[in-house]
């Protein structure tokens, strides 16, 4: 399914660390992906979804794949302001858009896709989403055509 221009924008808030900095007081270009990979996490927590009791169901998700454009450095201490929208919901698969934002001028800093995939955990074979899962995304991103592309 792809989503419709509704999606209902879900914002995850942090803070840039010592420790997220390079040589250069810049956030290092690696740590983008985990504030996004943070913000994915938030919104399952927000639908009521926690990765610890999914992996109990026997439930994982993987990134399959990732694209980043970075735009703008971000520095020690500044607030950011990281969007995690699914823009396709597929049998096995999410597709996020993202957008890591610093919160005091909401200057585009980061942005990109991850095509996250279902698997089970014991085995890492792809597994279907569960519907109430399914479910909960379709409500918040707006119902669409289905899409031809799965992973």
């Amino acid at each position: 399914m792809r989503a419709q221009n509704g999606d209902q924008s879900f914002v995850h808030r942090c803070r840039v660390y010592y420790e997220d900095t390079d040589a250069g007081g810049i956030v290092y270009y690696v740590n983008y992906l985990k504030f996004m990979e943070r913000a994915r996490t938030e919104r399952l927590r927000e639908l009521g979804f926690a990765q610890s009791t999914l992996a109990g169901e026997d439930l994982l998700f993987v990134v399959h794949s990732s694209e980043a454009r970075y735009h703008s450095p971000a520095r020690l201490d500044d607030e950011l302001l990281v969007s995690a929208q699914v823009i396709e919901l597929n049998r096995v698969s999410l597709r996020f858009k993202q957008q890591v934002r610093r919160a005091t001028d909401a200057t585009l800093l980061c942005e990109g896709q991850f095509l996250v995939a279902c698997v089970r955990t014991d085995s890492l074979k792809p597994r279907a989403i569960p519907e109430t899962l399914r479910a909960a995304f379709a409500a918040v991103s707006g119902a669409g055509k289905q899409s031809e592309q799965e992973i």
